[in-house]
């Protein structure tokens, strides 16, 4: 992390400011409206405890349902300017690798005092929207309120019930109301997507590793699938995400967007196509590439993840910019979305903590808390160091991979190309899924290539692990 411009501890000052917090502080303008018995849940991994948002749907007649998703209101505990936030704004995001998780506030604050824990009551952000039979989002608001998490669930046993493959987790049964409210979020979160993918969303499944120990032994690396519940939180979390950009544009207020701009090698990706005998038009196009992907998900879901991993990398890296009223930004391409935030996640990202400061300022009244200048500063930092966490990630779980491959020198492996450049190529194996650089016989390949390969040798310190082409 140091290497990386990252702070991995947190300063005497921070540790000195968070000993003497009390909670969170209501002072903000116009006070927070009381939904506290309203059904609220969180759906998260098993093991988190820095939860950033919660939902609840209240239908209405005609098959219209209105969403609330609850945002952890992190700046009602940590202000701008003080020890605390100067950390986060230098960090800008939680760093999880596989050797544990380095937060970007302090586990008092966020798994805590601004975390959504079930049973605790806590102030919140909430956004609310209209959402039609057909998945069409109406109407929307942003408010102050006070909420209280009534069910914690975790991602997989909520995912098995759903899918009907194992029966209700516990919270679920033993919770009135919630059954009921997830089937119904689950069929608006379907419905919201549909919309997506008729708007051209890209419909991607990439693989994400998750590191297993026994005590201090780790013992392997395995695949993170998603599921249904996932896709549930991700499709309200877009949803709000968009709604809250609506309510700064329409307050002539700037926002911190995310954008992903038109494919860095669409002609590349028009070459993968190619392959499945599918045509893409010469010029970037999201309905278009969707429509393939759905194709080749349906024709192949056993190796649709390798064609995705494919995709991501070729597409290029997402970034933060500043847009201010009444300008035209570039959108998010993956998403096709013209106007796209993050603010569902102020607990373990920066930026969600500046929209979040924009939106109670704009609530409030109050004029925007940060100059043009300093927005645009914070966009570009932001960006440099979500990529710096990135590789400290990426590195970690190369030394992981290497630490379980070290005794496998000899062996070879199926993989699949997932970088190339003048600085290296770079293939991926499937088990474990990690990835590693490959050495000799590079001549002639490119992304989304398949090729076999010999593990050659690993260093578990610096994250090595070096291939050689089979045949």
């Amino acid at each position: 992390m140091v290497e990386h411009g990252l702070l991995p501890d947190f300063s005497r000052a921070v540790q000195s400011e968070v000993a003497g917090l009390g909670g969170q502080e209501r002072g903000d303008a116009p006070p927070p409206r009381d939904l506290r018995d309203w059904p609220w849940m969180s759906i998260d991994n098993d093991d988190s405890l820095d939860l950033d948002q919660l939902s609840v749907a209240e239908p209405a007649k005609g098959g219209v349902v209105k969403i609330l998703v609850a945002v952890a209101d992190v700046d009602a505990a940590v202000r701008a300017g003080t020890a605390t936030d100067d950390h986060a704004r230098h960090n800008t995001t939680s760093v999880y690798t596989a050797g544990g998780v380095f937060p970007m506030l302090p586990e008092r604050l966020s798994t805590d005092l601004t975390s959504l824990a079930e049973g605790e009551e806590r102030l919140a952000i909430v956004v609310e929207m209209v959402i039609d039979a057909a998945g069409v989002v109406g109407a929307t608001d942003v408010y102050r309120a006070l909420v209280l998490n009534h069910a914690k669930l975790a991602y997989n046993g909520v995912a098995a019930w759903l899918d009907g493959t194992a029966a209700a987790p516990a919270r679920v049964s033993a919770v009135p109301g919630v059954e009921d409210q997830l089937r119904i979020q689950d069929r608006v979160a379907h419905a919201l997507r549909a919309v997506r993918d008729r708007d051209g969303a890209l419909s991607l499944r990439t693989i994400e590793s998750r590191a297993v120990f026994d005590g201090d032994e780790l013992l392997d690396l395995r695949a993170d699938e998603g599921n249904r519940a996932r896709q549930l939180i991700e499709d309200f979390m877009i949803a709000a995400n968009i709604a809250v950009v609506r309510y700064l544009s329409a307050r002539r207020f700037p926002s911190l967007r995310r954008v992903l701009r038109s494919p860095e090698r669409w002609e590349r990706i028009v070459e993968v196509a190619a392959r499945f005998a599918e045509r893409l038009p010469a010029q970037p196009d999201a309905p278009a590439l969707a429509e393939f992907l759905a194709k080749r998900r349906r024709a192949d879901p056993a190796t649709f993840p390798d064609l995705s991993l494919t995709i991501v990398k070729l597409m290029g890296r997402g970034e933060y910019a500043v847009e201010r009223p009444g300008a035209e930004g570039d959108g998010h391409f993956g998403l096709a979305v013209a106007d796209y935030t993050h603010a569902t996640a102020p607990n373990r990202r920066f930026p969600d903590l500046v929209t979040q400061r924009l939106v109670k300022a704009a609530l409030a009244g109050r004029g925007v808390p940060y100059g043009d200048a300093e927005l645009g500063a914070l966009a570009e930092h932001c960006t440099l160091q979500e990529n710096s966490a990135q590789k400290v990630e990426r590195q970690v779980r190369k030394s992981a991979a290497a630490l379980l491959l070290a005794h496998r020198i000899g062996e070879e492996f199926d993989a699949i190309v997932t970088g190339a450049s003048a600085k290296g190529t770079w293939v991926r194996i499937l088990h474990p899924p990690v990835e590693g650089k490959l050495v000799h016989g590079v001549d002639g390949l490119d992304v989304g290539d398949r090729v076999h390969v010999k593990l050659i040798d690993t260093n578990v310190e610096r994250g090595y692990i070096d291939f050689t082409r089979a045949r």
